[in-house]
Formats: structure tokens, C-alpha cells, sequence
């Protein structure tokens, strides 16, 4: 190696640089012991489903290494590194995350795995069940875990159903799926080709794969599927994947992720005028404000028309500890 080296040296002055290759100080792997201890640890979620960590490249300090390369050497470090961790994560920088990757093999249903395979900003290579026999598990709902429609969001649910009425549609199920896997093993062993005796197989079945993400992408993700309004069904898989491991492998990312993006409050131009208004005791403004800007439509006999903007305003205000001036 060190020859290598040494003829590379040579090269580059025979080239005409009037300086030597850079003496680099030796590198070693990152490794973080409260990682370490949990790889190819399945982590349980629903009834069948998992989430295993196979590999990961950096930590915090990769991501504050990241963003210091361009300060180059000399620079004061005028910041510790939670400090510059929370600047980025504040002020949106978000190359120096993409420095950390994670690996992951999942076993989700189906049905929950084509909204995560959305987000393509990940790399993935998926269970083939044209080339092998789909798992023989799908995802059943017990009797208490059946949840009405929402009336507010189309693609949402709300409270659960009578329990008389989720053990009709949970015996249900489990004969619909019983029937469509007994269907599928007959061809089988008819002599059917795989990627067709798949067809009728319900979204419930499990499907596995490899997901390979860098950090700012799975922060992305994680915001979105943790989030009450997600489906409480990948909610619980990015939950696994927050709390449990990357709150080990990056703690303090993931502090700051929580506390600027997580559990933020976030106001558009009109919401910080009628918080800022609300909040300076001058709610007449605040009303003026709203009704400018159609927060406030009536209909014919004086009540409010549903308006997701506001009612999302609502919930801020809560949060804030801060009541509407409107009824």
C-alpha cells in the first residue's frame, strides 16, 4: 500500500503540483454501542409483521462532520454538536443527513406497504412472489380494532366499532383469507405459474423486503407516518422504527427532529396573525382576519361550512393554549 502511495506522490509532482498528496489521519468504522445491540433484533409489530436493523453507516457526529467539511481546517468550532445538530434541523440544511444511512428488512402487509413504498426516496428490494411462494401469514384484525370511517377525512378513520359487530366481521375475515390461501396453494400444486396463482391473494398477506434510506429521507418519512391522521396500521411500524432504534442511533437527531419537526407547531402568514392578534388580547382582529380570509363562510341558517383550514387552525390553537374567537 504504501508503495501505491508513493508512486502516487510521484505523479503528482511530476505533474506539476508544487505539493504532495495530504497526510490523512486514519479512520475507524463509526460504531455506536446502543446500535450494536439491537442488530437483527426483530422488533414485533401488529400480529406477523417486524422490523429488523441489518446495517447502518454513521451517527451524530457523521451528520456534524458533514457540515463542517466546508468551514476547512483552522475554523473555530463555535457550536457543540448538539448545538449545530439543532441549527440544521431548525433552518432546514438538510445535506449533512444524508450522510447517515439506515438498513432495514420489514415484514408489512401489503395493503400498508403500498403507502410506504411512496416515499422513493429509498432503496428497496422486495420479497418476489413470482419466483417464490408468498408467505403463508396475512394481518387479522381483532374484534376490538375495527374502526368507523371518518366523516372529516376521506382517508381516514375514527372511533372503533361495537365489539358484537367486530367479532361478526373478524370471523368473517378470517374465513375470506383462510379460503383465499387454501385457493391459491390448489394452484399451486395444480402446476400454476406463480405470478399468476398470486392474483387473488388479499392485501392482508405479508410481503417482506430490504429498505435502505438515508437519515433526512427517513426523518421525512417518519414525520408522515407517525402522524396521528397516518393509518394506524404503518403508524405502528414507523414508531418501531423512531423510538426504537433511531432514538439509539442518532439521539441527538432524533431530539431535535421531535422538538422542530415532530412536535412543532407550524403557522401559515393568516394562522400568525390571528395567534399573534388572539394572543394580544385583540380577538375582534382575529375574527376580522378569519372571515377575510374565508375561514368563516356561513351557511343559510348562520352555521359554520366545514373548513379543514380552520379546523386544523383549531387544533393549533389548542395547542397553544389559545381559544378560538368564533363560534
Amino acid at each position: 500500500m504504501s508503495n501505491k502511495l508513493d508512486a502516487s506522490d510521484a505523479a503528482w509532482r511530476q505533474a506539476g503540483r508544487s505539493k504532495v498528496m495530504p497526510d490523512f489521519e486514519p479512520l475507524v468504522r463509526t460504531s455506536v454501542p446502543t446500535i450494536e445491540e439491537i442488530i437483527g433484533k426483530p422488533f414485533h409489530v401488529l400480529d406477523d409483521g417486524f422490523v429488523r436493523l441489518i446495517d447502518y453507516m454513521g451517527d451524530d457526529t457523521a451528520v456534524v462532520q458533514a457540515a463542517r467539511v466546508s468551514y476547512g481546517a483552522g475554523t473555530k468550532r463555535v457550536r457543540d454538536d448538539r448545538g449545530l445538530i439543532r441549527y440544521l434541523m431548525r433552518h432546514s440544511h438538510t445535506t449533512p443527513f444524508e450522510m447517515c444511512e439506515l438498513k432495514l428488512h420489514v415484514r408489512v402487509p401489503m395493503d400498508a406497504w403500498r403507502q410506504w413504498i411512496r416515499h422513493r426516496t429509498a432503496n428497496v428490494n422486495e420479497y418476489s412472489t413470482r419466483y417464490s411462494i408468498a408467505i403463508d401469514a396475512a394481518q387479522r384484525t381483532q374484534s376490538g380494532e375495527w374502526r368507523s370511517q371518518s366523516q372529516e377525512n376521506r382517508q381516514g378513520s375514527d372511533t372503533h366499532l361495537p365489539i358484537e359487530t367486530g367479532n361478526q366481521l373478524s370471523a368473517a375475515e378470517a374465513e375470506l383469507q383462510d379460503k383465499a390461501r387454501a385457493v391459491y396453494e390448489e394452484r399451486i400444486a395444480a402446476g400454476v405459474a406463480r405470478e399468476q396463482a398470486r392474483k387473488d391473494l388479499p392485501l392482508s398477506t405479508y410481503t417482506e423486503a430490504y429498505w435502505k434510506i438515508d437519515l433526512h429521507n427517513l426523518l421525512y418519512f417518519l414525520n408522515l407516518r407517525m402522524d396521528d391522521r397516518a393509518q394506524q396500521e404503518i403508524r405502528a411500524y414507523a414508531n418501531i422504527i423512531g423510538n426504537e432504534i433511531v432514538a439509539r442511533w442518532t439521539p441527538l437527531v432524533w431530539e431535535a427532529f421531535l422538538d422542530y419537526r415532530k412536535n412543532a407547531v407550524q403557522l401559515s402568514r393568516i394562522e400568525t396573525k390571528i395567534v399573534a392578534a388572539l394572543a394580544s388580547g385583540e380577538p375582534e382582529i382575529a375574527l376580522s382576519v378569519a372571515e377575510q380570509y374565508g375561514f368563516l363562510n356561513r351557511q343559510p341558517d348562520g352555521r359554520l361550512r366545514a373548513n379543514r383550514e380552520r379546523k386544523e387552525l383549531e387544533s393549533k390553537l389548542a395547542i397553544l393554549g389559545l381559544a378560538p374567537c368564533w363560534k
